[in-house]
């Protein structure tokens, strides 16, 4: 499979920069992989389509406000960094990008706060645009990190929003059901799930699962290989717990419906099965790449938003959804002006 054969012409005006001011009310399109059939729904429909034993896998990371703007030290000069992970509690270090790279090394200290209330020392440079950053504070850990977030702004992809992050942003760029810390990128099919679509869900004794799998900047990474066998993708920490496997496994056992509600979710657990195809509890890193072909083991209907094209996102789709009924259903959202990216439409695969 090639990169090329996911590459579409997508209308500036079809990337969604505003999100639903209620969730479950966005548009949903229905794909059947059977017959082919493709139906335009309303999000909240989606209770149609589960009933009693069938089982919904969410992904329950929660995103932190990764993006930074602060200045270097003597020049003075704008810069912008973004948070990827802690590396050391005790000692406040952290895995960042910084930009413009060419203008931070080793050595250099970096203001942040209209008052300079936090400063960072570069202590090592892991990539081009990688840094470790060693943070300068005194005070106990909690007062450290309200510092820290009070400071970060939401990350809104670069490569889908052309505005300025707004205060909202704060909530609905999250899950409801978010609370495992750890993400820079939001798992966007799960957003369009309200609490009063949960609970209609509950009381159809629909079971829900949650798997973590904390989402970085490498679903957004631009892939620079034509043959996809070659291409690497970033590594992303995932947790599956033991209660949390068996609900999926009993859904599978009685042959009821399965869902993966997003591309981290099913990339997760398709990390995780047996020869069996049952999903194991772990702890621990995933860098799967899924695209066509591919033989998935647990789940047997998919939520998914609609992706960019040459994204590792739509690829994973056009595997599971099978990739002419795929890229034909792309070919429909597009005619029939379906909104694509973080806060865009969503599709359901069966």
């Amino acid at each position: 499979m090639k990169l090329s054969k996911f590459d579409f012409k997508l209308p500036e005006e079809l990337i969604a920069q505003d999100p639903y001011e209620d969730r479950d009310t966005c548009r949903l399109m229905v794909v059947d992989r059977k017959t082919g059939k493709i139906e335009h729904k309303i999000f909240k429909d989606i209770i149609e389509y589960f009933s009693d034993g069938d089982v919904l896998i969410f992904n329950d990371t929660k995103v932190f406000p990764a993006r930074l703007y602060g200045n270097k030290e003597k020049t003075n000069a704008k810069i912008e960094v973004f948070l990827l992970r802690e590396l050391d509690r005790e000692m406040k270090f952290w895995d960042v990008l910084v930009d413009p790279a060419r203008k931070i090394r080793i050595g250099n200290k970096l203001y942040f706060g209209d008052d300079d209330s936090l400063v960072a020392e570069v202590i090592d440079n892991t990539t081009s645009r990688g840094r470790t950053l060693r943070f300068l504070f005194d005070g106990p850990y909690d007062e450290f990190k309200k510092t820290l977030y009070g400071l970060g702004e939401t990350p809104l992809p670069k490569e889908i929003f052309t505005r300025d992050v707004r205060p909202e942003d704060e909530e609905y760029y999250q899950c409801i059901f978010a609370k495992n810390e750890g993400a820079v990128v939001a798992p966007t099919a799960g957003m369009h799930f309200s609490r009063q679509l949960m609970k209609r869900l509950e009381i159809n004794d629909v079971n829900f699962a949650y798997i973590t799998l904390h989402a970085g900047l490498g679903n957004f990474r631009k892939i620079d290989v034509e043959d996809l066998t070659k291409y690497k993708m970033d590594s992303e920490q995932m947790i599956i717990t033991e209660e949390n496997a068996k609900i999926i496994n009993k859904g599978r056992e009685k042959h009821r419906k399965v869902c993966a509600v997003g591309t981290t979710v099913m990339r997760t657990i398709e990390s995780c099965v047996d020869t069996e195809g049952f999903v194991k509890p772990v702890d621990g890193w995933t860098n799967k790449f899924i695209f066509p072909p591919y033989d998935f083991s647990v789940a047997n209907c998919m939520i998914s938003n609609f992706h960019l094209n040459l994204s590792t996102l739509l690829m994973m789709v056009a595997a599971f959804g099978g990739y002419d009924l795929v890229m034909k259903a792309y070919e429909t959202a597009i005619a029939e002006k379906y909104k694509f990216g973080t806060y865009g439409d969503a599709m359901l695969i069966l």
